[in-house]
């Protein structure tokens, strides 16, 4: 009884009556998570396992051995069980935004801070709370299936069989990228956590599969992936504009039509010249996506240009394991001085030729 206990203290003691039955229903299949997981040693050794699946779990093993290693931190017994779903996506993510904005919504939760989404283990309840929040707060939204997650070290996460969708090159720099957020996770910027796990995973990655052919072909998919992810950030950023000129004088209707009619007159078309030229398949262009302003604030959630990141970290002249030490304490000076909010503009002020911010 363990996690039960976990989740229902948390659920008694972090929340009021109207985030209850939301807690109270994740809390429970998370518990079914946990207590279907089964031992690794146990299914490798298990005949009606297949070999394909037996192969990941111990690549998931090597993956997680490195990682630690890397870090010189101590290896804990996160991933030490495997859960079999019954679905391909371990849960479904709504994301909200204004009619009138391309603006995630935030949801607050004690301890935690604020998401940008809100997290279901099932389809049909995901699907009654969007229904809610479009009719109760005359919000627009979008859901989106997610196949990996992390419960940032709260709790023993297992291998999940929606990891198996992933070739081995994508399945380790998405482990390093989960393992990386129970190493460093900064309340309340959820950008940040995204970017510097994409950042790390990324980097892990390419040092583990250093000289292998398969990386030089991932790669080469990433910068074509990189040049379309940019190309629908910009092209989002020409309707913002068109809504910020529009300001406070367009209605929700109109709002929509404006966005609906970008979709299939600007957006999808401008795409599709992009992917021609890139001699892509649609699948791998955005196009078969459902696009409106929840889809739109959900994409620059997880693809906003963080390259500074990066920057800073040449500049400071660091590998990967000393610029986590260096982001550790410079968490710690952030969380002494008062004149800077984010931790995100905190790190800014630190790249050369970076703007001052005002505040």
């Amino acid at each position: 009884m363990k996690f039960a206990l976990i989740f229902t203290l948390f659920i008694l003691t972090a929340t009021g009556c109207a985030k209850l039955s939301y807690l109270t229903e994740q809390g429970i299949e998370q518990v079914k998570l946990q207590w279907g997981g089964k031992d690794n040693d146990s299914l490798l050794k298990d005949p009606k396992v297949s070999e394909e699946v037996k192969r990941k779990i111990m690549l998931i093993g090597e993956y997680k051995k490195y990682f630690y290693y890397y870090f010189s931190e101590k290896p804990s017994s996160i991933y030490s069980k495997t859960s079999i779903l019954e679905n391909k996506a371990v849960t479904y993510l709504v994301v909200a935004s204004p009619h009138t904005k391309i603006e995630a919504h935030e949801f607050e939760f004690p301890f935690m801070g604020g998401f940008p989404y809100i997290g279901f283990f099932k389809l049909d309840s995901a699907k009654d709370f969007a229904k809610r929040l479009e009719e109760d707060e005359n919000l627009v939204t979008w859901i989106r299936p997610v196949y990996a997650y992390s419960t940032l070290g709260y709790l023993e996460d297992r291998i999940l069989s929606s990891f198996f969708e992933y070739d081995d090159i994508e399945l380790a720099e998405l482990i390093f990228h989960e393992l990386f957020h129970t190493l460093f996770f900064i309340t309340d910027e959820v950008d940040l956590n995204e970017n510097l796990a994409n950042l790390f995973g990324s980097a892990l990655m390419q040092e583990h599969f250093k000289g292998r052919p398969e990386l030089t072909r991932y790669l080469d998919d990433v910068k074509q992936k990189k040049e379309i992810n940019q190309r629908v950030v910009d092209l989002i950023g020409i309707l913002q504009m068109e809504f910020a000129k529009l300001g406070g004088f367009i209605t929700d209707k109109k709002s929509d039509e404006l966005t609906e009619r970008f979709v299939n007159e600007v957006f999808k078309p401008d795409l599709r010249a992009l992917c021609d030229k890139l001699s892509l398949a649609a699948e791998d262009c955005e196009l078969k996506e459902t696009w409106n302003q929840a889809s739109f604030a959900a994409f620059l959630t997880y693809e906003e240009n963080q390259d500074f990141l990066e920057q800073l970290r040449g500049e400071q002249n660091l590998n990967f394991k000393d610029f986590l030490s260096w982001l550790r304490m410079e968490h710690k000076k952030f969380k002494k001085q008062k004149k800077i909010e984010s931790f995100t503009d905190y790190l800014k002020t630190k790249v050369k030729n970076a703007p001052t911010p005002t505040y």
